[in-house]
Protein backbone atom coordinates (compact mmCIF):
# COMPACT_ATOMS: atom_id res chain seq x y z
CA UNK A 1 0.00 0.00 0.00
CA UNK A 2 1.65 3.25 -1.04
CA UNK A 3 2.09 5.99 1.54
CA UNK A 4 0.50 9.23 0.32
CA UNK A 5 2.57 11.35 2.74
CA UNK A 6 5.51 13.32 1.46
CA UNK A 7 9.01 13.06 2.86
CA UNK A 8 9.57 14.82 6.23
CA UNK A 9 11.10 17.93 4.62
CA UNK A 10 8.55 18.19 1.81
CA UNK A 11 5.46 20.39 2.22
CA UNK A 12 2.09 18.70 2.44
CA UNK A 13 -1.25 20.02 1.27
CA UNK A 14 -2.30 21.43 4.68
CA UNK A 15 1.05 22.98 5.65
CA UNK A 16 1.26 26.69 6.31
CA UNK A 17 4.23 28.04 4.43
CA UNK A 18 6.13 31.31 4.68
CA UNK A 19 8.20 31.42 1.54
CA UNK A 20 10.24 28.24 1.49
CA UNK A 21 9.83 27.65 5.20
CA UNK A 22 7.01 25.68 6.82
CA UNK A 23 5.70 27.54 9.89
CA UNK A 24 2.99 25.05 10.82
CA UNK A 25 1.88 21.59 9.89
CA UNK A 26 -1.72 20.56 9.61
CA UNK A 27 -1.16 17.36 11.59
CA UNK A 28 0.51 19.00 14.61
CA UNK A 29 -0.37 22.70 14.44
CA UNK A 30 3.18 23.43 15.62
CA UNK A 31 5.91 25.20 13.69
CA UNK A 32 8.45 22.85 12.20
CA UNK A 33 11.28 24.40 14.26
CA UNK A 34 9.45 23.85 17.57
CA UNK A 35 10.46 20.71 19.41
CA UNK A 36 9.14 20.45 22.92
CA UNK A 37 11.60 18.91 25.34
CA UNK A 38 8.81 18.22 27.83
CA UNK A 39 10.95 19.56 30.67
CA UNK A 40 9.33 21.13 33.70
CA UNK A 41 10.37 24.75 34.01
CA UNK A 42 8.91 26.22 37.15
CA UNK A 43 8.14 29.88 37.19
CA UNK A 44 8.45 32.37 40.05
CA UNK A 45 4.72 32.41 40.77
CA UNK A 46 4.91 28.66 41.50
CA UNK A 47 7.72 29.25 44.01
CA UNK A 48 5.80 32.18 45.49
CA UNK A 49 2.62 30.12 45.80
CA UNK A 50 4.53 27.25 47.39
CA UNK A 51 6.04 29.59 49.98
CA UNK A 52 2.62 31.10 50.64
CA UNK A 53 0.99 27.73 51.23
CA UNK A 54 3.84 26.60 53.49
CA UNK A 55 3.68 29.83 55.50
CA UNK A 56 -0.11 29.79 55.87
CA UNK A 57 -0.02 26.19 57.10
CA UNK A 58 3.18 26.32 59.18
CA UNK A 59 2.48 29.48 61.19
CA UNK A 60 -0.81 28.36 62.79
CA UNK A 61 0.56 24.83 63.20
CA UNK A 62 3.58 26.16 65.09
CA UNK A 63 1.35 28.18 67.41
CA UNK A 64 -0.94 25.24 68.07
CA UNK A 65 1.96 22.87 68.62
CA UNK A 66 4.42 24.91 70.65
CA UNK A 67 2.04 27.15 72.58
CA UNK A 68 -1.12 25.09 72.74
CA UNK A 69 0.34 21.64 73.21
CA UNK A 70 3.78 22.20 74.77
CA UNK A 71 2.88 25.38 76.65
CA UNK A 72 6.00 27.34 75.69
CA UNK A 73 6.09 31.06 76.47
CA UNK A 74 4.60 33.33 73.82
CA UNK A 75 7.93 34.98 73.03
CA UNK A 76 9.51 31.57 72.40
CA UNK A 77 6.65 30.68 70.04
CA UNK A 78 7.20 33.93 68.12
CA UNK A 79 10.91 33.11 67.86
CA UNK A 80 10.07 29.65 66.52
CA UNK A 81 7.63 31.19 64.03
CA UNK A 82 10.38 33.55 62.85
CA UNK A 83 12.72 30.57 62.45
CA UNK A 84 10.08 28.73 60.43
CA UNK A 85 9.62 31.78 58.18
CA UNK A 86 13.37 31.93 57.65
CA UNK A 87 13.47 28.25 56.76
CA UNK A 88 10.65 28.71 54.24
CA UNK A 89 12.54 31.68 52.74
CA UNK A 90 15.72 29.59 52.42
CA UNK A 91 13.86 26.62 50.94
CA UNK A 92 12.15 28.88 48.40
CA UNK A 93 15.43 30.50 47.37
CA UNK A 94 17.04 27.08 46.94
CA UNK A 95 14.15 25.91 44.78
CA UNK A 96 14.91 28.68 42.30
CA UNK A 97 13.67 31.99 43.63
CA UNK A 98 17.28 33.18 43.84
CA UNK A 99 17.29 33.31 40.03
CA UNK A 100 13.93 35.04 39.75
CA UNK A 101 13.45 38.73 39.24
CA UNK A 102 13.82 41.16 42.14
CA UNK A 103 10.07 41.96 42.28
CA UNK A 104 9.30 38.27 42.85
CA UNK A 105 11.92 38.04 45.57
CA UNK A 106 10.59 41.17 47.27
CA UNK A 107 6.99 39.97 46.97
CA UNK A 108 7.91 36.63 48.53
CA UNK A 109 9.83 38.26 51.38
CA UNK A 110 7.01 40.72 52.08
CA UNK A 111 4.41 37.96 52.03
CA UNK A 112 6.45 35.88 54.50
CA UNK A 113 6.94 38.94 56.72
CA UNK A 114 3.23 39.78 56.56
CA UNK A 115 2.08 36.35 57.70
CA UNK A 116 4.80 36.20 60.33
CA UNK A 117 3.58 39.62 61.53
CA UNK A 118 0.06 38.27 61.89
CA UNK A 119 1.38 35.40 64.01
CA UNK A 120 3.56 37.71 66.12
CA UNK A 121 0.70 40.17 66.71
CA UNK A 122 -1.65 37.37 67.70
CA UNK A 123 0.86 36.03 70.20
CA UNK A 124 2.21 39.28 71.62
CA UNK A 125 -0.64 41.71 71.10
Amino acid sequence: MPDDRNEPGEPNEGDVMAGDRRIARADTALPDWYASDAAYRPIPIAWFAGALVLQVVAQPASVMLFWGLFGLPRLAVVAIALLISGMIWQFTRERGMSGAGRPWQWATGLMLAFFFGITALSMLG
